[in-house]
Formats: structure tokens, C-alpha cells, sequence
């Protein structure tokens, strides 16, 4: 019995909700375009909106495929793609007359979301439309990469009494989700609550106690290099080719708890190739109107705190720091913390394993994308080292 499966709910049988799942008569054509990896999730909620929904479809393929298929799709002036964005539409403004008569809902992490839109260019130019979420999922099974992010489930529900709020059914079919959740943490001997039960909670494991206990002395930093005579991308001033590669040339941090910031660009002893600026995502006038390194180094350290420990991922940066500050400051290097399997991983794509979503970044060009994200697995890390304290 413990390996025999529902596959209209794909629980095991004797924790089928299918008699919960209602039958909903909704207008909005929803097509979801589900990333495979999400097709036999045992808590994949798609697979309950597209049995719920009499005027929904359903379809798990790869990228490629996903392309070729889509391409016999007619995305009429009617369709639209729910994705958030500054060009997102609100649906709750749309006029009656605005609303789409079809909405695509990408099923998947948001990294899995990315990809499927960056692998099929017919995705790109459907108009877009958000919601604004108004409490947090109720996803207690599945990590979500921030508060306000929603599963497939809620996020078509939350769409859908936007654009027909008089449709009967859709709060059952929350109700139905909600006791999918409810039934599998009230079963600790499940697929997943067994190996838990027999296994030592390693939750937090090996995260930094300062990151654990005071965040409020935690400053991220990230900072990018000079180029060096060994790269392509180098200061185009012959007279600088024995230039030291591991000076900085950018400059950002940000103190978790109260969000000060620093940022600076730091100005070269020669001209930035413009491949190296398209490299940093920076223009020109960043660097020649910038301050010289000693300046910087001044307002760097004036920056700083008693108890300070700065926190980054990349090995290079210990390294950039020797050149800002004398001043013996500790430092966290979070690719070696012990709980995190990121040998020879970029900052990315760990997050992306972690199925973590940074903020907006609030630096310019490169820099403020991995500041971000730098930003975003240290409150994971808090985050994991608080819940492992309390089991």
C-alpha cells in the first residue's frame, strides 16, 4: 500500500483528496506550460488546477519541445502571460473590456520560470499581467524563494478572482489545497516524513553563528577586479599591463539589518575597454568621474563598525579587501560553509539550487546583481540556522 499511487492527485492512495478537488466552470481559458522537472513532484499543485478547471489545459514538455509546440498555439490579442514585472499589467485595473480571454501560467521555481521564457521567444511578446498577493501562500510543504510568493495553485485562483470574481468554486478549490497540505504534515510516517523521522536534522548544520545570532553585524560585499594583462578584457593603456589583477575597481556592501549602503567605483590608472564595461554592465562616466582608490579606501572604512564581520562568496574578494582597508576585519567566506555543496558552483546557480529568487538589486550593473544575491543566501543561511535551533 505505501508504494500504490492516485494518479488523478498522484498522492499515495490512502491519501487521495481527489473527492476534494472541485469542478469549476471558469470563463479565462488557462493554459499552463509546466517545466519537467515539476511533472511528478509529489506536491506539484498544477496537476490539481488543471483538474479543477473545465477550461484549462495542461502541457509538460521540455524547452525545445515546448517551443516547437507553442508555435501552432494562435496567441491572439487576447492572450496574456501572468508574470510580474514593471510591465505587468495589474489585473485588478483591467476594464472588462481588457481582460485576456486566455492566461498562460508557467508552472515551476521561478529559475525553472526564467528559462521558459528566455528558451521560447513567442513567450516574450504576449502582453504581461500580475496581482498583487495579499497574504502569504500557504505552501507549508515547499520552500518559496520570498513571503510573497504563491504556487501555481494560488497564484490561478488569485488571477482568476480578478478577472471573474463571480465564478463559483474557486475558494473550495483552495480549501482542497489547503487539506492536501493539512493531511500530508499531520502524516509523519510519509515518503518524506519517514527518512526524517531515522535521520538527524541537519537544518543548520554548520552556518556561521554570527550569521545565526547577530545579523545585525552582518555586512555583504562584493566587489569587481581590475582587469589584468592575462585577460582579453584589459585596461586598454599599455603602460598598465603589469598592473596587479586583484585591485578593485567597483566597490558595493550592504549591512543586513539596516540597509545602509556603500558604492563606488574606484578610477583606473587608464581606459576601460569598452568589452570590459559591457562586462561589468557599466558605463564609461562611472569610472571617469570616479574617486581614486585611497579616497574610497577612506570612506570604506569610515563605513565600517566595531564587530563587523563581512560576509562574501567569491574567493577574490578577501583578496580586494587587502587593498581597501589594513584594518584586521573578520571575515565570512560562505563558500565554504560546511552545509552548502557549492564547489565549484557559481553564485547563481547555487541559489538556483536552493530554489532562492534576490530581490531587486539596488547597485548598478553586475556588481548589484551578485550584491543581491549575496544578500539573499545569507538570510537563507539565517534562516536555516534559526529553524535548526528550534528542532
Amino acid at each position: 500500500m505505501h508504494n500504490q499511487r492516485c494518479y488523478g492527485c498522484y498522492r499515495p492512495i490512502d491519501r487521495c483528496f481527489c473527492s476534494n478537488i472541485p469542478r469549476i466552470e471558469n470563463k479565462t481559458r488557462i493554459l499552463i506550460l509546466q517545466h519537467m522537472r515539476e511533472r511528478f513532484h509529489p506536491f506539484n499543485t498544477a496537476r490539481i488546477v488543471r483538474r479543477a478547471l473545465s477550461n484549462s489545459d495542461l502541457i509538460a514538455q521540455h524547452s525545445g519541445q515546448l517551443k516547437e509546440t507553442l508555435s501552432a498555439f494562435d496567441f491572439s490579442s487576447g492572450t496574456g502571460l501572468l508574470y510580474p514585472g514593471d510591465n505587468a499589467k495589474p489585473l485588478d485595473d483591467l476594464k472588462p473590456s481588457e481582460r485576456p480571454t486566455q492566461l498562460i501560467i508557467l508552472d515551476g521555481t521561478w529559475h525553472h520560470a526564467k528559462t521558459l521564457i528566455r528558451d521560447i521567444p513567442k513567450l516574450q511578446s504576449v502582453p504581461r499581467y500580475s496581482f498583487s498577493s495579499k497574504e502569504p501562500s500557504r505552501y507549508r510543504i515547499r520552500r518559496e524563494p520570498h513571503l510573497e510568493c504563491l504556487s501555481t495553485i494560488e497564484a490561478t485562483v488569485a488571477a482568476l478572482q480578478s478577472l471573474e470574481p463571480e465564478t463559483i468554486g474557486l475558494n473550495s478549490l483552495l480549501a482542497a489545497f489547503d487539506f492536501m497540505i493539512d493531511n500530508q504534515l499531520a502524516s509523519p510516517m510519509s515518503d518524506y516524513g519517514a527518512r526524517r523521522i531515522h535521520r538527524k536534522s541537519t537544518l543548520g548544520s554548520g552556518v556561521p553563528k554570527m550569521i545565526r545570532d547577530h545579523l545585525d553585524k552582518i555586512v555583504v560585499v562584493y566587489g569587481e577586479t581590475m582587469p589584468g594583462i592575462q585577460r582579453d578584457l584589459a585596461i586598454s593603456n599599455s603602460d598598465t599591463a603589469t598592473q596587479d589583477s586583484q585591485w578593485p575597481c567597483y566597490w558595493t556592501a550592504e549591512r543586513l539589518v539596516t540597509g545602509e549602503k556603500f558604492e563606488s567605483a574606484i578610477r583606473p590608472e587608464g581606459k576601460l575597454s569598452s568589452a570590459f564595461l559591457g562586462h561589468l554592465e557599466l558605463s564609461e562616466s562611472v569610472f571617469s568621474e570616479a574617486p581614486p582608490l585611497k579616497e574610497v579606501s577612506k570612506s570604506w572604512q569610515l563605513f565600517l563598525r566595531p564587530g563587523d564581520h563581512l560576509a562574501f562568496y567569491y574567493s577574490n574578494i578577501a583578496k580586494l579587501l587587502s587593498k581597501l582597508m589594513s584594518d584586521d576585519v573578520p571575515l565570512i567566506h560562505l563558500k565554504s560553509v560546511r552545509m552548502m555543496s557549492s564547489k565549484n558552483k557559481t553564485l547563481e546557480h547555487v541559489l538556483s539550487d536552493l530554489n532562492l529568487e534576490p530581490a531587486s538589486h539596488r547597485f548598478a550593473g553586475r556588481a548589484g546583481k551578485r550584491l543581491a544575491s549575496t544578500y539573499a543566501l545569507v538570510q537563507y543561511l539565517h534562516a536555516c540556522g534559526k529553524n535548526g535551533q528550534q528542532e
